[in-house]
């Protein structure tokens, strides 16, 4: 089992910057993907930027430039660093670990991270 821990959210003026964490615990593999995702109400959730453990990363094109996402395997922690936000960014942040190859029982969440960015 894993457990994804997030933390960092909170409410910023548009222009600002957040940096999100997450830890991870249980068993944790040198190939689990790690990513953060984000949910806006009444909008489906989407996938934001993952990270391999060997630094591979991939960034929604509505963040790209903007976003910035790190990991430290040792501390098994991932890591979102958000500078330029703007309101539409306003949704809870998701912490995800995807094991490939399993499917949907191997995605985990956290319980998630409000972020809130004002005009």
């Amino acid at each position: 089992q894993v457990q994804l821990v997030e933390s960092g959210g909170g409410l910023v003026q548009a222009g600002g910057s957040l940096r999100l964490s997450c830890v991870a615990s249980g068993t944790i593999f040198s190939t689990d993907v790690m990513g953060w995702a984000r949910q806006a109400p009444g909008k489906q959730r989407e996938l934001v930027a993952t990270i391999t453990s060997g630094r591979t990363t991939n960034y929604a094109d509505s963040v790209k430039g903007r976003f910035t996402i790190s990991r430290n395997s040792a501390k098994d922690t991932v890591y979102l660093q958000m500078n330029s936000l703007k309101p539409e960014d306003t949704a809870v942040y998701y912490c995800n670990l995807r094991r490939p190859g399993l499917g949907i029982s191997g995605d985990y969440w956290g319980q998630g991270t409000q972020v809130t960015v004002s005009s």
